[in-house]
């Protein structure tokens, strides 16, 4: 039986232009999907006589699910003694040349089972759900072999079929150069483009094939071979891009038809072209730059006055961004990106889905769209990004259920 959401105070409904729809005194009706949304005075008659379920908002702003579209959500453990390292003075560089880094990350995670990774990931989906999150791109990225980025990919799977949080899983299987192979880089790309994304592709646990695009990792020649063999079997490419240095990957991005290229703190002037030419969505993570000390910010206004759409993502990672907070990455946003609060937001929402290529089911609220939608503790969004760090989420609604309220799971 559908349900209606009665006495919403505001509700801010994100469009392609970049705008909101804010509907005042608002309802929605939904079961599954979004079957009509507007004006309570429009909506509320109708499912008054249909025998409609009516559950009351109280007067509380609603938004849709957010979507953090770049995370790494499957790993053993975190890495608290880096972050004591660079609070020494120790450079993320100079940690990750030590053998530290993702490196680390990937000896641990080898260490797991399938089964142990599985119980240590769901209660961290609980924590995206808590925070309005509904959903997430999930990478592998921590396994860099054959057998261990599966073992990822597949307890994301299980983790995605028992959860209701929405995974989309993407192959990072090009995230370092692992320790065995450090003398002969050549034999490891080899193994990913021969091996791992065909076996990934052929066995459907990925969407997309992503590479980190930087300086000491991949380069852009090796980037370009890594995405064009994803394409080639299917996975649509992303690429971490022009993150401590300018490497070109934003221009790489657009050569290949991305659907996001993320990160980009040190984009060019020609990379925002060609990223706005091709479509590229332009992924924002500065919880990565606070969280590693730096100063160098994505340039959000520059690429929102030349035309590009821009998502925003919690890079969730035991490393460089161990937060699952969207809404501490939208005030990040506004305060260092100069982003205003309803491009942050709408970033946050139909930006992700963007770049997900889910723009069509996710990331706002209209009819035959999935009922995913958040209730917040207030009626004012400008709330969000000022009540920094904090949870105000209320409720949280996933095709339809009930699944968060005053943070626990239903």
């Amino acid at each position: 039986m559908p349900t209606c959401l009665k006495n919403i105070g505001k509700l801010l409904n994100p469009k392609p232009d970049g705008s909101f729809e804010e509907i005042s005194d608002a309802a929605i009706l939904f079961d599954r999907e979004i079957i009509a949304c507007g004006s309570e005075s429009e909506i509320l008659p109708e499912a008054r006589v249909s025998g409609t379920e009516i559950v009351d908002a109280e007067g509380m702003l609603v938004t849709p699910g957010l979507v953090d579209s770049h995370t790494h959500p499957a790993f053993a453990e975190f890495r608290a003694g880096e972050f004591e390292l660079r609070n020494r003075g120790s450079s993320y560089k100079e940690i990750a040349a030590s053998g530290g880094g993702i490196r680390s990350s990937v000896r641990s995670l080898r260490a797991l089972s399938e089964d142990e990774l599985v119980l240590r990931m769901l209660p961290r989906l609980d924590t995206f759900l808590r925070y309005g999150i509904t959903t997430v791109e999930a990478k592998s990225g921590y396994g860099l072999s054959l057998d261990q980025e599966l073992k990822q990919l597949r307890a994301l799977k299980r983790c995605g079929d028992q959860h209701p949080l929405e995974l989309i899983p993407t192959l990072l299987a090009a995230h370092e150069i692992p320790d065995e192979y450090r003398e002969n880089r050549r034999k490891y790309l080899d193994v990913v483009v021969n091996e791992i994304i065909p076996a990934a592709a052929e066995n459907k646990l990925a969407q997309f094939c992503d590479v980190f695009c930087e300086r000491g990792v991949f380069s852009v020649e090796e980037s370009r071979v890594v995405l064009e063999t994803g394409k080639r079997y299917g996975l649509i490419p992303k690429i971490h891009a022009d993150q401590l240095t300018y490497t070109g990957g934003a221009e790489l991005a657009a050569e290949v038809g991305a659907a996001s290229a993320e990160h980009l703190d040190f984009i060019s002037e020609i990379g925002i072209e060609r990223m706005v030419e091709a479509g590229v969505v332009f992924t924002l993570l500065p919880g990565a730059v606070v969280f590693l000390g730096l100063t160098r910010y994505p340039p959000a206004r520059r690429i929102l006055e030349m035309g590009g759409k821009v998502a925003l993502a919690t890079d969730f990672n035991p490393g460089s961004s161990p937060t699952q907070n969207l809404a501490l990455i939208i005030t990040l946003a506004c305060v260092f990106c100069k982003m205003t609060i309803r491009e942050a937001l709408w970033s946050a929402t139909l930006g992700g889905a963007y770049a997900l290529r889910l723009n069509h089911r996710i990331g706002s609220l209209h009819p035959q769209k999935q009922a995913d939608f958040v209730v917040w503790d207030y009626s004012d969004e400008r709330l969000i990004p000022y009540n920094y760090g904090m949870n105000m989420v209320r409720e949280v609604y996933k095709n339809g259920s009930l699944v968060i309220r005053k943070g626990m799971r239903v």
